[in-house]
């Protein structure tokens, strides 16, 4: 089943974009991508093949685990490369430091809000590739980032959780700077 991006279920290595949408990116989530992909294609795959090539000189490749585990890696290699190469295709940059409009939550804005039980979180909403929810960082897809996309500083917003309506104030937005 294809989905946005055109890309087939075996070329799927990492979080799907919600059809019809646009890939945003910022440029350092962007420069992050090309690295991983120029650390796969000329460090990672090249190292390898080689064991492979060393492995399948061996004899016997139906119990030789180098030759085994090494053709299994290359196989999620060149297919993360794939993904990756389609997604960086399709990638539309956005930079927030170019956010005029900084009194509003736009894509690439740090939010800080606190909710009805005093708990008080911050988030940075970015694309879907590069968002990394250890670092506060969350896709301008989620739910989070849905309810707080073009809200301005002091508004309150209700947002859906798993246990019901949560009632959500936002008290800061900041942007990066060039």
């Amino acid at each position: 089943m294809p989905y946005a991006g055109g890309m087939d279920d075996d070329d799927h290595d990492g979080p799907r974009l919600p059809p019809g949408t646009k890939n945003y990116m910022t440029p350092s989530g962007h420069a992050r991508l090309v690295a991983e992909f120029n650390q796969l294609a000329r460090v990672e795959r090249p190292q390898i093949v080689e064991i492979v090539s060393w492995a399948a000189g061996n004899g016997d490749r139906s119990e030789n685990g180098d030759y085994l585990y090494g053709k299994k890696r290359l196989r999620e290699i060149d297919r993360r490369m794939r993904f990756l190469t389609k997604r960086l295709e399709i990638a539309e940059l956005v930079d927030p430091t170019a956010q005029t409009n900084r009194d509003r939550v736009f894509f690439g804005a740090t939010v800080t809000y606190v909710n009805g039980r005093d708990d008080v979180r911050t988030v940075t909403i970015l694309g879907v590739d590069e968002a990394d929810i250890t670092r506060g960082e969350v896709s301008l897809h989620s739910p989070i980032a849905r309810t707080l996309l073009r809200r301005g500083l002091g508004e309150t917003a209700r947002l859906q959780t798993p246990v019901g309506i949560e009632e959500i104030e936002i008290i800061t937005i900041t942007y990066p700077t060039a």
